[in-house]
């Protein structure tokens, strides 16, 4: 054989352990993508299970928070209804002495006894007059215009004349803006 046969038996030997190099190469490749795939599938699963999982207990929690919700409020006036009927037994005795009695400075202290009683009840659940007085200055979020009539005087022009309903606050929010007349 001539060095030039040689030459190329060995360049084909190289060529052929080259491929079969990179068919193994290839081979390993595969499997890595294959096991990659394969565990960021069931990374995948696991997070679709988590995911599942978090809003069914959402929903749950949802669910017994407007429940919760629902019973507060029923327990609240239930509440509010035990602490007013001392108040309304006083009233229905009121009634009864008026019925019954002549004495109209008797009537009149008895109903101011229920009237401060029912006012200590309110206050002590929060409920609170909103003060306002002749000249103070118009406010909005406390206080609702019904009318204006001509200010009898120029400092009273866009302020308070005359309330003609309280306002109320209940633990420091307007439940009824009082009714006011402005100067104009």
């Amino acid at each position: 054989m001539s060095d030039k046969d040689i030459k190329k038996e060995q360049e084909n030997e190289e060529l052929q352990e080259n491929t079969a190099n990179t068919e193994e190469n290839g081979q390993d490749q595969d499997q890595e993508v294959a096991s990659e795939e394969g565990a960021a599938l069931a990374e995948l699963a696991e997070m679709k299970d988590k995911y599942i999982r978090l809003m069914a207990e959402f929903e749950n929690f949802r669910r017994r928070t407007a429940k919760e919700r629902i019973e507060l409020s029923k327990t609240a006036t239930q509440d509010l209804m035990s602490e007013l009927l001392p108040v309304l037994d006083d009233m229905e005795r009121a009634r009864k002495s008026m019925e019954e009695t002549k004495d109209v400075d008797a009537m009149l202290q008895g109903l101011e006894l229920v009237f401060h009683k029912l006012k200590h009840v309110t206050q002590q659940k929060g409920l609170k007059i909103i003060e306002i007085h002749q000249g103070d200055e118009f406010n909005s979020d406390l206080h609702e215009a019904i009318t204006q009539i001509p200010a009898p005087s120029d400092d009273l022009k866009g302020k308070i004349i005359d309330v003609i309903e309280k306002g109320y606050t209940l633990n420091d929010k307007v439940i009824r803006f009082a009714k006011v007349i402005i100067g104009a």
